[in-house]
């Protein structure tokens, strides 16, 4: 019996050792040994001279003028000098190595290189995204997804990530389930919302269409997109729409309960804009609130005041309420400016320099003329109204 133990300790520490001694084998191996070197070098050969390339190549970037969009995606090159200079050497190095030796001693750095070139591409693709923390979060998950395939330890990780499951009532759900559609659905949103605003943005410019029809169509193209990407995204997890009918109904009441504000200014945005009542540059009174629109929102309406100050109207109050817009059907307003001036003042000339005052103004159109009026005479001045 001490013998067949024996003689099983020995082979479990025989197999042990065999398992340590093939990768530290190959880890040894000459080829390895020289390419880490080589990557090493690299490393260090971009921390030195990444910098100083950078502090050189800063002053042309700077003097980039009138195109923002490129000046931001130079100066997001810039800031990875020391990444792209490591990422020369290496390429060097693996030709060189490829030319003069077997394909496969190049190997190693040719994942090195992989590696730092899919960080540099998703690192500049990422700032993209305004929010910090969710570009942050997407460059790392996405680098991490492509580390593994460039490694070729992706089926690994997804089959310990599939045997983690858990029931979900009839439906067994895995943890790789979950972050597939995770990471699905927020491309497809993310893609979704960037090419709706570069769509709206166009619409925007085109001169033929009127200032609401340029919202409405904008609101229009950003729904169908979101629309189609979300069932687009679901179609590719491999969930059958058509089961989705009672629980997406359901929450559709849930959401007309719930949400009944934001429904409701919505579809009045949408009526708004359908019916043209206001629109961006229309000067209006609601309320005690006067000024002029500045942009038709899905929620709200944004008014500024003459003093600067901005309002954030709810599209309902534009549909319940009374609303003043001045200019409705024709875009000439009257303005109506009050002003006293000494008892000593000769009215009828008051009254033609008021109104010679505003041919200098380029805003006042010469048709109606302008008219000037006394409306009062005070202790202390004479009270003029000019319109």
């Amino acid at each position: 019996m001490d013998k067949i133990l024996g003689q099983d300790l020995w082979r479990r520490l025989g197999d042990a050792e065999a398992a340590i001694q093939g990768p530290l084998g190959e880890l040894l191996d000459p080829w390895v040994l020289i390419q880490l070197t080589i990557i090493l070098a690299a490393l260090l050969a971009g921390i030195l001279l990444g910098r100083q390339i950078e502090l050189r190549l800063e002053p042309r970037v700077r003097s980039v003028q009138g195109r923002p969009r490129l000046l931001r995606f130079l100066a997001l090159l810039l800031r990875r000098t020391k990444w792209i200079v490591s990422l020369a050497i290496m390429l060097g190095a693996v030709v060189i190595l490829r030319a003069g030796t077997r394909p496969s001693h190049g190997a190693l750095i040719g994942a090195a290189a992989w590696l730092i070139a899919a960080w540099i591409a998703i690192s500049v693709g990422s700032r993209l995204i305004r929010n910090r923390v969710l570009s942050r979060l997407v460059a790392w998950v996405a680098w991490i997804f492509v580390a593994l395939r460039i490694t070729g330890a992706s089926d690994e990780v997804a089959a310990a990530l599939d045997r983690l499951a858990f029931r979900f009532g009839a439906f067994n759900v895995s943890l790789y389930d979950v972050i597939q559609a995770t990471l699905v659905i927020s491309v497809a949103i993310t893609a979704a919302v960037a090419v709706g605003n570069f769509l709206a943005h166009r619409v925007a410019a085109t001169q033929d269409l009127t200032p609401s029809l340029k919202v409405l169509i904008g609101k229009i193209l950003k729904i169908v997109l979101l629309v189609a990407a979300g069932g687009i995204a679901l179609t590719a997890l491999g969930i059958d729409l058509t089961a989705l009918t009672v629980f997406s109904g359901a929450l559709g009441v849930g959401i007309g309960f719930g949400l009944q504000k934001v429904v409701s200014n919505f579809v009045s945005g949408i009526i708004i804009l359908l019916d043209k009542s206001i629109k961006p540059g229309d000067t209006i009174s609601l309320g005690e609130t006067f000024g002029w629109i500045r942009s038709l929102r899905a929620r709200f309406v944004s008014v500024v005041t003459r003093d600067g100050r901005e309002y954030l109207i709810p599209n309902e109050d534009f549909i319940t309420q009374r609303v003043e817009n001045w200019s409705f059907t024709d875009t000439l307003i009257r303005v109506d400016v009050e002003f006293g001036v000494s008892q000593q003042s000769y009215p009828h000339a008051v009254r033609r320099i008021a109104v010679e005052a505003t041919k200098a103004v380029a805003r006042v159109e010469p048709r109606p003329q302008p008219v000037c009026h006394m409306t009062r005479i005070t202790e202390l001045s004479l009270d003029f109204i000019l319109r």
